[in-house]
């Protein structure tokens, strides 16, 4: 495996698979790399990180082997991502509990808010290196 930080997402979500685009955009030097949970590359990293209670609505980042999940993993994200977007650990001031309550809530809808597709997400060729753990999904 390669050093790039690992984004495990929810690959049939509509709203998914457009913030990975959002990321990718904004991540000129390639440090993010993508894996849809539904692949067995995604669960075998669920159980190496002990997240056993994953569900559609998780959302995981690995980052120097420490797995971040649902809002502090979009903070930490925002720490590399070109702009001003790194303003937003200001929110790292809610606890977490209270920041993740909010996410899961938004997570719980999301399919009916935004749709969801019937299978993963196939990217382009342009972006293929980006995406880990495909051919077995």
């Amino acid at each position: 495996m390669d050093n790039r930080y690992i984004v495990v997402f929810d690959g049939v979500c509509n709203f998914c698979n457009s913030a990975v685009n959002f990321i990718i955009k904004r991540d000129p030097k390639g440090v993010f790399a993508f894996a849809p949970m539904q692949t067995d590359f995604a669960k075998e990293l669920m159980v190496k990180h002990e997240i056993y209670n994953a569900d559609v609505d998780t959302f995981l980042l690995i980052k120097n082997d420490r797995c971040f999940v649902f809002s502090t993993a979009a903070l930490e994200i925002t720490k590399n991502l070109t702009g001003l977007w790194y303003l937003f650990n200001v929110f790292r001031i809610i606890p977490s509990s209270v920041r993740d309550a909010i996410y899961k809530l938004f997570g719980r809808n999301r399919y009916r808010l935004f749709g969801r597709q019937e299978t993963c997400i196939i990217p382009t060729e342009e972006i293929k290196s980006r995406f880990i753990g495909l051919e077995d999904s």
